[in-house]
C-alpha cells in the first residue's frame, strides 16, 4: 500500500469512529470518551501491525501500511492525543501525574520516529542507530499500552469508560503480542 491509500484508510476509521460516537451517543461528552477510546484502538491495531510484522520473513509492514508506516501511527495517534487532550479538558477529570508522564514520553517517542525514519532514507542517521531507537520504541509503546489497559482490568480507573470484558481482552491481545515477539525471536535463533 502506498502512503497516500494508508493515511486515507486510517483518516476513514477514525471519521468512522467519529461518526458512530455521534449516532449512539449524540454530541455529548459521552460521545467524545468514546471516539477517545475506540481511536486508542484503532492506534492499537497500527501499533500492533508494526510491532508484530515489522522485521518479518514474510509478512511485510510496507505492504500493509506502506513504507511510513511510522508516520501512518503518529499521525493516528496524533488524532488520538487531540481527541484524548479535549476529553481531559471537558471532563474536568483529574491527570495522574506518572501517567502524564509515562504518556508524554511515549508521545514524543512516536512523534520522533517518522523523522528518524527521513534522517535514515537521507543517509543522515545509520541502519545500525534506528535499528537501536525503533527496538526502544517498540518496546516502550508497548509498555505503554501494557500500563494503559492493567490499571483497567484491575479497577483503578474506575471513570475511564468501556467494560470490564473489554479491558480484559486488550490486555490479553497486548500480552499475546509480546509473547508472539518473545516466540519469534526465540524461533529465529535456531
Amino acid at each position: 500500500m502506498n502512503f497516500k491509500n494508508a493515511l486515507l484508510s486510517t483518516l476513514i476509521i477514525e471519521v468512522g469512529i467519529a461518526l458512530l460516537a455521534v449516532i449512539n451517543y449524540g454530541t455529548s461528552l459521552e460521545a467524545l470518551q468514546a471516539v477517545t477510546r475506540f481511536s486508542g484502538r484503532a492506534s492499537l491495531a497500527i501499533f500492533s501491525l508494526i510491532f508484530l510484522f515489522h522485521n518479518h520473513r514474510h509478512v511485510k509492514i510496507n505492504a500493509i501500511l506502506s513504507d511510513k508506516y511510522l508516520l501512518v501511527f503518529a499521525i493516528a495517534h496524533a488524532i488520538h492525543l487531540a481527541e484524548l487532550l479535549s476529553y481531559i479538558l471537558l471532563s474536568g477529570n483529574d491527570l495522574i501525574p506518572i501517567r502524564l508522564a509515562g504518556g508524554f514520553v511515549a508521545y514524543a517517542i512516536i512523534f520522533l520516529m517518522p523523522w528518524f525514519q527521513y534522517r535514515v532514507d537521507t543517509d543522515r542517521l545509520s541502519e545500525k542507530k534506528f535499528k537501536t531507537i525503533k527496538i526502544v520504541f517498540m518496546y516502550y509503546v508497548w509498555f505503554i499500552f501494557f500500563m494503559t489497559y492493567l490499571p483497567r482490568v484491575r479497577g483503578e480507573l474506575p471513570h475511564v469508560g468501556g467494560s470490564y470484558k473489554e479491558f480484559v481482552i486488550l490486555l490479553a491481545w497486548v500480552s499475546t503480542m509480546m509473547g508472539i515477539k518473545i516466540t519469534s525471536m526465540l524461533n529465529s535463533r535456531r
